[in-house]
């Protein structure tokens, strides 16, 4: 082996080694929770049709308040349904979850984000839209759910259309 290839396989093993150490220490210091971040399947929930039944099986509620302190940030026109940028941000307390809702979708719950007590309520997310629809993005706070909506064009479906 020549000085190089030593080199090189030397600094991958010890940039291997600082990133495991770094994220043992993440753990340990309960910074990085694991157990917490892996998603949990939520089939009957998402397979839902009727908002109001999904909001029940995901979040535990039927219906939400309208808040202005849950700012949705998506496209009024997406050119391709398979990737629209949407995220949401909150100033509201005590933040558990963040929900985002298509209308129109065949399998309407997009996204849940259950959030611990340390997050800062703010997600961003590409979700695929079958046609034009309402994206309501739902922030559960305290117990109570609150939400925001907007309607999005989209001009070529993502969702098989």
């Amino acid at each position: 082996m020549n000085p190089q290839q030593v080199d090189t396989q030397r600094r991958k093993v010890l940039s291997g080694a600082l990133a495991l150490g770094g994220i043992s220490t993440a753990i340990g210091l309960g910074i990085l929770a694991p157990s917490r971040a892996l998603a949990k399947w939520q089939e009957q929930a998402i397979m839902t049709t009727s908002l109001e039944e999904g909001l029940s099986q995901a979040l535990g509620g039927s219906s939400y308040q309208e808040s202005d302190k849950v700012q949705l940030d998506a496209p009024e026109v997406a050119e391709n349904g398979e990737t629209v940028p949407v995220s949401v941000e909150t100033s509201l307390p005590n933040v558990e979850s963040i929900t985002l809702y298509v209308t129109e979708n065949n399998a309407p719950i997009s996204a849940v984000f259950e959030l611990g007590s340390r997050a800062r309520p703010s997600i961003s997310q590409r979700i695929q839209m079958a046609d034009t629809s309402e994206v309501v993005a739902l922030v559960k706070s305290d117990g109570k759910l609150y939400g925001t909506s907007r309607q999005v064009q989209v001009t070529v479906g993502g969702c098989g259309g």
